[in-house]
Order: structure tokens, then C-alpha cells, then sequence
């Protein structure tokens, strides 16, 4: 086998890599809502990652790169460079649209440290608003999460000296949800913004709910479960002759409470993680919000409703199919899907997706009816990346049950749960609370990353409808029996 020492190009390379994406990063304020630029820059994080882990074996192992190594940090390189280019490309583009639709404000002098262009206005500002802070201030002057990272560790193992950056967001104040108020910092508001956008990204369950911010703990709502078909209460109509009175009716609601609980993360990060600031960039912007983003996911399936949301498994209002007379154990026919759609209130059907274990997917391939397949794979990229079921989505999820169990695959209309996301006290629009502590395992040379996540949720119907005439029920949750 052949060995090579590590060719300072190939370091460089690497360096410049981990580095080279954060002057476009810095210009996507505008643009973070682009599900492409989002996937790239998951992608280059994750290539870094991959090529930092093979130097670090190396290193550990006391010995030089080999060939097969070698070749594949410089693979990882050239992708990661080719996906800057897509992302600056992209910028560059929106940007120019930007540009050109965005109406021409007045100029003033400009402040130091602040930006004064004329360009459009994002989402939540107006116009002849006070200037927005340069993206450097808004971080609190920090070029990524791991530059953030290392001062917090140069300030914890050299004591007095402090960047000042992060005395800038160091806490001013003793408060029962922070860690380490005295010697703790707060996470740039930049930062606590990208892994929220992460927790409620384009796949994850909770972005497809009905989703409420609220600044309390708890709010109460009025339900209306009466349907249009309803004759026994609510709000009726009457065929009424000329000239005679008009039969009365009266509202009938429920009234539900949703109360947000507490969802926390606390990272411990040796001093030789924090040593590798790029890598832990990329590895705690992705790690922290998948972590959030599942936990959240299972409650909206299957929470309790005690110390955390109710799932819709959980709820009165869940429909479960029964399976067919003699269907063959773990297996999913035809018959399954088609009663399983004729439960869905026709309101929600243009809503509603399938979700499916992945253990499940094999057998989608052969569901047909004569010789209509019932399962359409994705077909182009207008389909990307999910398959379609009745014409609905089809998305593989970890939430579900392994094939043959309750809960296996699911027929649902998210729209029809609601999360409850509590915002203020610390936390950024998305409800995401961020702090650092170098105290807490100060003796163990650690340093603590908390991130906290206040969120309630339960279904809006209370129970099952029952249809005008008939006796199956139906509701915006079903899934299907235990086979």
C-alpha cells in the first residue's frame, strides 16, 4: 500500500474549502428560504466533515494519507468548489431579481457599520425602516458558528482574555433559563435563526402543520367539529317561504387548550473539538437541528400529551382501517390504500400525504389494481423527491412503525394539527433559545451548548366525523391496522 505525506496544496485546499462558501453565506440573508441553496450548503458541510474526518484518522493513527485517501479529499474539494460556484451563481441571480423589482429609496448618509443600499426589503421589514445592521453586526461579528465556537474556547482556557466580540453578547443578567449567565455568552442571533430554519425546513413534520407563535405559555381556541352536513347543532340553514320567519340556530363550540413544553438540547464540546472550527460549523449546524427536528416529528405522530404535544396516534380523532379478511402478514395491498383515502375528509385530500416506514417502500412497487399500478415512483424532477400515492405525496419517514405494525404507513393532513411555538424571552422568531457556558464542566475542559425549544401541539379535530349517510368514520388522520 502506498502512503503520501499530506501536500500543502491539499491542506490549503481544505482550508480554503471550509472558509470559501462563508462571503456567499454572508450574502444569503435575502435568500434562505431557497430549498437549493439550503441543500448545497448542507452538501459542502457535509463533504468538509467527511474530509476532516480522514485527516483527523490519519493523525490519530500516526501515518500519511493513502492513495484511496488522497483521492478522496481532493473528490470532496472539487465538489465542494463546484457547489460554491452553483450557490454564488444562485445568489448572484436572485439578487439581480431583487434588484431590479426592489423600488428606489431615498439615499442618506451612511453610519458606520451600517448598510445603507437601496435593495428590496425583506420579509417582516418595511420600507422607511431604520437601516438594517451589516450581516458582520448582526452575528455579532462572527464569520460562522465555529468561529463563535473557538473564541468561546480561547476565553475559557485563557482567562481575561475575552474577545470582544463576545463580550458584545454576553449575558447582562442571571436568569433561570441560561446557563452560566457570569462567563456565558448567547449564540449570534444569525446563527439560533439558521438551525430554527432547519428544525422547521421544507421536510420536516412540523413545517406542514398549522403553526401559531405565541409569547405565552398557553392559549385557549374555540373548535367548531360541527360539519356542513351537521342537522342536530351549530349553525344551520332552512329553506324558508316568502314572508315567513326564519328558523334560528346558534353556534356550538368546543374550546381547547395548547400549552408549548420544553424541548432541550445540551451539547458538551471537548477543547479539541472546538480546536477545528470549521468542522464543528458544520457538524453542530446540522447535528442540533436534526436531533430537534425528529423528537418533534415523533410527538406530532405519536406525543402523549404529558410534558410534551399529543399526536395525532394518541387523539380521538385517529382513524385506523382495518386490514383485509386473510391479508398475509406484514404486507400492504391495494385494498388497504383505497380504504384508507375513502376515510380522508374530501376537504384535506388535496392536502394530505402518505407517510410510510422505509421498510415499506419495496412493496408500493407492486400494489396495482388489474393492470393500473396504484404506486407512481417519482418521474423527473417534477415529481423530486417523493413518489405519489392516490396523487399524493409519498414520504418516507423514521416517525412511522417497521412494516406490519400499527402505525406503518399513514394517510394525513397536517394542516389540521396545530403547534403552538413560543416565541420572546431570549429566543428568536422561530422560538429557538441558544446559549454557551464555559463554566459548568469548567473542570473537564468542556464547554456547553444549550439549545432550548419551547412547543405545544395537538390535533385541531377532537374526534372522528361521521359522514352524512353512512357508518365509516373519517378524519384528517389514518393510518392502518396491524397485520
Amino acid at each position: 500500500m502506498h502512503s503520501h505525506r499530506i501536500p500543502v496544496s491539499v491542506a490549503a485546499l481544505l482550508a480554503c474549502s471550509a472558509v470559501a462558501a462563508f462571503p456567499i453565506f454572508n450574502r444569503l440573508e435575502d435568500h434562505l428560504d431557497d430549498p437549493t441553496i439550503v441543500a448545497h450548503r448542507d452538501r459542502q458541510a457535509e463533504l468538509n466533515e467527511r474530509s476532516s474526518a480522514i485527516l483527523a484518522k490519519a493523525e490519530e493513527e500516526k501515518r500519511e494519507l493513502t492513495e484511496a485517501e488522497l483521492k478522496q479529499i481532493e473528490d470532496n474539494s472539487a465538489e465542494f468548489d463546484t457547489l460554491d460556484r452553483q450557490i454564488s451563481a444562485r445568489v448572484r441571480v436572485l439578487d439581480q431579481g431583487q434588484l431590479l423589482n426592489a423600488p428606489r429609496g431615498r439615499r442618506t448618509d451612511p453610519d458606520d457599520g451600517v448598510e445603507q443600499v437601496d435593495r428590496p426589503t425583506n420579509r417582516g421589514e418595511r420600507l422607511g425602516a431604520e437601516p438594517r445592521p451589516s450581516n458582520s453586526r448582526s452575528n455579532g461579528g462572527f464569520r460562522n458558528f465555529g468561529d463563535f465556537a473557538a473564541s468561546v474556547r480561547n476565553a475559557a482556557t485563557h482567562r481575561g482574555d475575552v474577545d470582544p466580540r463576545l463580550r458584545n453578547a454576553a449575558a447582562s443578567s442571571v436568569s433561570s433559563e441560561s446557563v452560566g449567565a457570569d462567563g456565558g455568552f448567547a449564540v449570534p442571533p444569525d446563527f439560533r435563526e439558521a438551525i430554527a430554519q432547519k428544525v422547521f425546513g421544507e421536510d420536516s413534520l412540523v413545517a406542514r402543520t398549522d403553526q401559531m407563535r405565541s409569547a405565552s405559555n398557553s392559549i385557549t381556541m374555540p373548535v367548531d367539529m360541527t360539519t356542513p352536513w351537521d342537522t342536530t347543532g351549530g349553525i344551520q340553514a332552512y329553506w324558508t317561504n316568502e314572508a315567513a320567519a326564519i328558523n334560528q340556530s346558534k353556534i356550538q363550540l368546543e374550546e381547547e387548550t395548547f400549552k408549548a413544553h420544553k424541548l432541550a438540547v445540551l451539547v458538551p464540546v471537548t477543547e479539541e473539538l472546538l480546536e477545528d472550527a470549521p468542522a464543528l460549523n458544520g457538524y453542530l449546524g446540522r447535528k442540533a437541528p436534526e436531533k430537534i427536528d425528529f423528537k418533534v416529528s415523533d410527538a406530532i405522530v405519536r406525543g402523549t400529551g404529558a410534558g410534551q404535544p399529543l399526536g395525532f396516534m394518541n387523539s380521538p380523532a385517529l382513524v385506523t382501517v382495518a386490514a383485509e379478511g386473510g391479508q398475509t402478514p406484514d404486507t400492504i395491498v391495494a385494498a388497504n390504500i383505497s380504504k384508507m383515502w375513502s376515510r380522508m375528509p374530501t376537504s384535506s385530500r388535496r392536502n394530505a400525504v402518505w407517510l410510510v416506514h422505509p421498510d415499506a417502500e419495496p412493496q408500493l412497487d407492486f400494489l396495482s389494481v388489474g393492470q393500473q399500478p396504484v404506486y407512481m415512483p417519482p418521474g423527473g424532477l417534477s415529481e423530486a423527491p417523493y413518489g405519489r400515492l392516490k396523487g399524493r405525496p409519498v414520504i418516507p419517514h423514521q416517525v412511522c412503525e417497521t412494516i406490519g405494525d400499527l402505525g406503518d404507513i399513514m394517510l394525513v393532513d397536517l394542516a389540521q394539527y396545530l403547534s403552538l411555538v413560543k416565541t420572546g424571552g431570549g429566543r428568536d422568531s422561530n422560538g429557538l433559545k441558544s446559549d454557551v457556558s464555559m463554566h459548568l464542566w469548567f473542570d473537564q475542559d468542556l464547554v456547553a451548548f444549550k439549545f432550548t425549544l419551547r412547543i405545544g401541539g395537538q390535533p385541531w379535530w377532537s374526534k372522528a366525523t361521521s359522514p352524512r349517510d353512512g357508518s365509516s368514520t373519517m378524519s384528517p388522520f389514518v393510518t392502518l391496522a396491524s397485520r
